[in-house]
């Protein structure tokens, strides 16, 4: 969702950098938060900046972080261009369709509640629903899963470097998007582009030709 859906990245990283400065954690530029921190679930990087705290402080930053981000984000919601046609070309060619977002489900709601893409997807897997976060491929093995389908015939759309590494290790094919990297940046990729109106379904079923 985070990057892929909607370019969200910036509002995602100028609230850590409020974290930061607020709690004495040093400067964050953007080559250590495309690293560390895009595509990792939350609490993965609260526990690491904050490893001697307690359970219910580390909540706490992590939903401090996510109201900075929805507050800082919210004059600004859109779908990456091209989304929904490329939802609507899918979904009515039968192709099934899973949402699998470290995120949680609250921030989930809160990005579906400003672009309304729900009703495309049969399966919104949320962070809480794996105990393993991306470069780990659990999330995207646990999407295929529910879908029933097999890894290798899926297509994972990712904007993060943990998060192509996840597809890649998933055993699935990766199409990266470039809102917050470049395309050297995403790669190994099936496919990189710009935005949904690069895409279609036949170049998606282009993938799968050897």
């Amino acid at each position: 969702m985070d990057g892929t859906m909607v370019d969200n990245t910036p509002y995602h990283f100028k609230a850590w950098q409020t974290l930061f400065k607020k709690y004495d954690k040093g400067e964050l530029n953007k080559e250590r938060y495309k690293a560390e921190i895009s595509g990792v679930p939350i609490m993965d990087t609260v526990r690491i900046l904050f490893p001697d705290a307690d359970d219910a402080f580390q909540k706490a930053i992590a939903r401090e972080k996510e109201q900075l981000y929805q507050e800082y984000y919210t004059p600004y919601v859109k779908p990456v261009s091209g989304l929904e046609n490329l939802l609507i070309e899918l979904k009515d060619a039968g192709v099934k369709l899973a949402m699998a977002s470290s995120a949680s489900m609250h921030d989930i709601d809160f990005v579906l509640n400003h672009v309304p893409v729900r009703q495309y997807f049969d399966v919104i897997i949320d962070g809480d629903r794996v105990s393993k976060g991306k470069p780990n491929p659990q999330i995207f093995l646990k999407a295929a899963a529910d879908l029933h389908m097999r890894p290798e015939d899926c297509i994972v759309f990712e904007d993060s470097m943990a998060g192509i590494k996840a597809g890649n290790a998933a055993g699935m094919k990766v199409v990266g998007v470039t809102t917050a990297h470049t395309a050297d940046g995403l790669q190994p990729s099936s496919l990189v582009v710009k935005d949904y109106t690069e895409l279609s379904l036949q170049k998606l079923q282009a993938l799968f030709r050897p």
